[in-house]
């Protein structure tokens, strides 16, 4: 099989890095090329365990050199600013001019803010290695210099939220309040059952107050203004809490580059795809990961959602269906529909603790932990690397 212009994967992240690896991997394959700005590769789910010490830098986060060498992918260490999917060419910060004979965007996401003021001026991330060594200077400053009522501050009672305030809880070692502010009813509105009630229990054993029903109206660099119903008459009982700081997990909008003609977004940003995995109306185009949102599905009662969370777990196995179906497509066969396969979920909450359900497992403590890093580490990108993080993992008793 061969192609005039090269298959172009924009962005490195899991899903961006795993359809290039996947279509190195299949015989014949066209040329391709990973245009990614950042040198390394970030391995998010086990961000957390980065910020605690439990693993180091290069095992989360191996440079694309290493991974992609020898594996017949051309990487282009630039941004992609704009999309002309008329003439199928794109456009870099670089300047250059590249023509595509497919395209995916495999973009990523950025912080979700709702338009809540202050957020981006005055809150902290977690989806970067510039936002863990942020991080861990403040608890640094914060265990070094402490003072009566040092209080942090978790937007989000997700996935993501109660990872970071279980792992920053234990770093702490008491020394600071920590505050976990949900808007919803309950935390891990998506998780299975027994997962929500050991992570009840996790933020209990850490004394980590939980404030679900609670807006944030406002993140100032001092703290946050919060809101939430006072009884059935309408009205909001408003509180200003004060914070050495705020760390947003409150969710992802897509970060899509420009694209000539505009397709359809929805409303957080993402590009609409269809069962193949391609963007509505242009099928030159596929998108997965925190980019793409796929065709609703209708629920129990009538209503629709989509068809796949937004997770690691799903973005892995799209790289597959991706490089299937672009493979087809440029051989014109039909496409084939991409079907998420539930594995399972599973949760840190603290240094060594985990929790787990999935593939006949329900399982928390210390030992999930460990059949979680497991699981992860079959996920890393490349053998070579697998064997370099897991010899580095026993050799260090993990």
């Amino acid at each position: 099989m061969s192609a005039a212009a090269p298959v172009v994967i924009v962005g490195g992240g899991f899903g961006g890095l795993s359809t290039a690896l996947n279509l190195s991997a299949r015989p014949g394959h066209p040329p391709l090329l990973l245009i990614e700005p950042q040198e390394r590769f970030l391995f998010l789910p086990l961000l957390y365990e980065l910020l605690s010490g439990e693993l180091r830098r290069w095992q989360i986060a191996p440079r694309y050199e290493q991974l992609l060498a020898g594996r017949g992918v051309a990487w282009l260490q630039e941004r992609v600013s704009g999309i002309d999917t008329g003439a199928r060419s794109l456009q870099t910060s670089g300047g250059r001019t590249l023509a595509y004979s497919r395209l995916v965007l495999a973009t990523g996401g950025r912080p979700e803010t709702y338009g809540v003021p202050g957020v981006r001026e005055h809150a902290l991330g977690f989806r970067s290695l510039v936002d863990v060594e942020r991080l861990q200077a403040l608890v640094q400053q914060l265990k070094t210099r402490p003072r009566p009522l040092q209080r942090l501050v978790v937007v989000g009672a997700g996935a993501s939220g109660v990872e970071l305030i279980c792992k920053l809880a234990d770093l702490l070692e008491g020394s600071t309040v920590l505050e976990l502010v949900e808007q919803g009813p309950d935390l891990l509105p998506l998780s299975k059952s027994f997962n929500r009630d050991q992570a009840g229990l996790a933020l209990q054993r850490r004394d980590i107050r939980l404030r679900t029903g609670t807006r944030v109206e406002a993140v100032q660099a001092d703290g946050v203004s919060l809101s939430r119903a006072a009884g059935d008459s309408g009205e909001r009982q408003r509180e200003q809490l004060k914070a050495d700081g705020v760390i947003w997990t409150g969710g992802v909008a897509g970060a899509v580059p420009p694209i000539t003609p505009a397709p359809g977004l929805d409303p957080r940003g993402r590009l609409r795809c269809g069962a193949a995995l391609q963007v509505e109306g242009l099928p030159e185009l596929f998108a997965l990961g925190d980019a793409a949102i796929g065709p609703s599905t209708a629920g129990d009662e009538g209503s629709t959602g989509p068809a796949w969370p937004a997770t690691a777990q799903v973005a892995y196995q799209q790289a597959e269906r991706v490089a299937d179906n672009v493979l087809r497509s440029l051989a014109g066969e039909p496409l084939l529909p991409f079907q998420w396969n539930d594995l399972g979920e599973m949760l840190g909450l603290g240094i060594g603790q985990a929790t787990l359900t999935g593939l006949g497992l329900t399982l928390a403590g210390p030992g999930a932990d460990r059949l979680r890093r497991l699981a992860y580490l079959a996920r890393l990108p490349g053998l070579p690397h697998q064997l370099r993080v897991a010899a580095g993992w026993l050799a260090a008793g993990g």
